[in-house]
C-alpha cells in the first residue's frame, strides 16, 4: 500500500489561485522582448494564473538552442512586475534551483528527463528542502509509473508539499500521430493511488502538433486533470524550440473559450469514477493497438517491395505456421483463448496479403506470409 503523500491544496499555494490552474507561455525564454510580448498577451486572458518559459533547455542533441540561461531569469523578474503573472521555469541541477531561488521564481518544473533519474531527483530534492516553492514534476519519458511516484515521493520526503504532477506522455520509440504517447491509464492510476495530488495536463508535448492541443487539452480536462499547462508563443513559426507545438497568444485565447470545464467533484469525490477510469484506459490500449497495426503493415509492405523486386517466392506456409504457433502459445500464457488470437491473426494476415498482392502487381495471387 502506497503511503499518502502530504499535500498543500494549489488554491494555497498563492493567493488567487484555483482549480484548473492554468500555465501558458513559450517553450524557451529567448529574447526579452519575446517573453514580454507573450506575457503581457497572456496576462490579458483571466484564466491564466502562470507564466512558464523554459530557462535551461535540455536539447535531446547539442548544438541546438539550449536557452538564454540566467539572463531569462531577470526577465521572468520583469514578467512578475509588469503583469502580476506568477512565473515558473524547469530546474535540472542544484545550481539552476539556487539561482531560480535567488531570483524570487515562483514555481520550478522537473523535466521529464530528469524525473527519470533517481539520482538527480534526489540531488534536486535536497536542494529545494529549505525553500517553500511549489515543484511541478512530469511525467518520465518512458512509461513507468512507479518512477514517477519515486519522484514525487522523493520531494515529499524533504518537507515539499506543495507538490504537482505533469502529464505530458511518454516517448513512442514507433511512428506515432502524436509526439509522446499519452497512455491516460497511467496518469488515472496516479490519480487514485494520491487523490489529493494535483496532476496537470501538458497538451503541447503530448500532441506535439499545434492543430491537435485543444483536442489533448479536452480529453485531459475529461479526465478531471487538475489544469494544463501549454505553449503559447506570440510567433510559434519563428520559434527557437518546439516550433510545431506551440500556439499564439489569440490561438490559445480562443481555445480556452472553447474548452469544457467540468465541476468532477459531485460526480466522482476525489477522482474520476471507476467505469470512467477503466474506459479511458480502453482507449489509450486501443489507440495503442491501432498505432502498433499501422507499423506493422509498414513492416508488411517492406517484405512485399523486396519479394517483388528479388522474384522471391509468395508462399510461405512454414513462416505462417511459426506465427500461429508462437501467437497462441504466447496469448495463452497470458490467459487469452486459442481461438480468439487464432482469429484476430487471421484478420490481420488477410490484410498483409491484400496489401502485398497489391504490391506485387497481381490482385490474384492465392496466399502470402509476411
Amino acid at each position: 500500500m502506497d503511503t499518502p503523500l502530504n499535500i498543500t491544496p494549489i488554491s494555497s499555494w498563492f493567493e488567487g489561485l484555483s482549480l484548473p490552474l492554468i500555465i501558458a507561455g513559450p517553450c524557451s525564454a529567448e529574447s526579452e522582448e519575446q517573453v514580454m510580448d507573450a506575457a503581457l498577451q497572456l496576462a490579458g486572458i483571466e484564466r491564466v494564473k502562470v507564466f512558464r518559459a523554459g530557462i535551461w533547455k535540455p536539447r535531446t542533441r547539442p548544438g541546438s538552442f539550449e536557452g538564454a540561461g540566467e539572463k531569462g531569469l531577470r526577465w521572468l523578474q520583469r514578467v512578475q512586475r509588469e503583469t502580476g503573472l506568477l512565473v515558473t521555469t524547469e530546474v535540472a541541477t542544484p545550481a539552476h534551483v539556487q539561482m531560480a531561488l535567488d531570483y524570487g521564481i515562483d514555481i520550478v518544473w522537473i523535466g521529464a528527463r530528469t524525473t527519470a533519474s533517481p539520482f538527480t531527483t534526489e540531488q534536486l530534492a535536497v536542494a529545494l528542502s529549505h525553500s517553500n516553492i511549489p515543484v511541478l514534476v512530469k511525467n518520465p519519458i518512458t512509461p513507468d509509473l512507479e518512477l514517477w511516484i519515486g519522484a514525487l515521493e522523493r520531494f515529499n520526503r524533504m518537507g515539499i508539499t506543495k507538490l504537482a504532477a505533469v502529464h505530458r506522455g511518454f516517448y513512442p520509440y514507433e511512428h506515432s500521430r502524436l509526439r509522446n504517447i499519452p497512455k491516460w491509464e497511467l496518469a488515472i492510476d496516479l490519480k487514485s493511488r494520491f487523490p489529493d495530488l494535483p496532476i496537470l495536463c501538458d497538451p503541447s508535448h503530448i500532441a506535439g502538433r499545434a492543430d491537435m492541443v485543444a483536442q489533448v487539452a479536452q480529453h485531459g480536462l475529461n479526465l478531471s486533470l487538475d489544469g494544463l499547462m501549454v505553449e503559447v508563443h506570440p510567433n510559434p513559426s519563428a520559434a527557437l524550440s518546439d516550433a510545431r507545438q506551440q500556439v499564439s497568444p489569440h490561438f490559445f485565447s480562443q481555445l480556452l473559450q472553447k474548452l469544457i470545464f467540468r465541476d468532477s467533484s459531485s460526480a466522482c469525490s476525489e477522482y474520476v469514477d471507476f467505469i470512467e477510469q477503466t474506459r479511458n484506459k480502453i482507449d489509450s490500449i486501443d489507440q495503442q493497438i491501432i498505432e502498433l497495426l499501422a507499423n506493422r503493415m509498414k513492416l508488411v509492405e517492406q517484405i512485399g517491395e523486396y519479394k517483388r523486386d528479388n522474384n522471391v517466392t509468395v508462399f510461405q506456409l512454414r513462416r505462417w505456421e511459426r506465427i500461429l504457433e508462437s501467437r497462441v502459445e504466447y496469448g495463452e500464457r497470458l490467459g487469452l483463448s486459442e481461438e480468439y488470437i487464432k482469429n484476430l491473426l487471421r484478420m490481420v494476415h488477410k490484410e498483409s496479403i491484400r496489401r502485398q498482392a497489391e504490391i506485387l502487381g497481381s490482385k490474384s495471387q492465392p496466399n502470402s506470409n509476411e
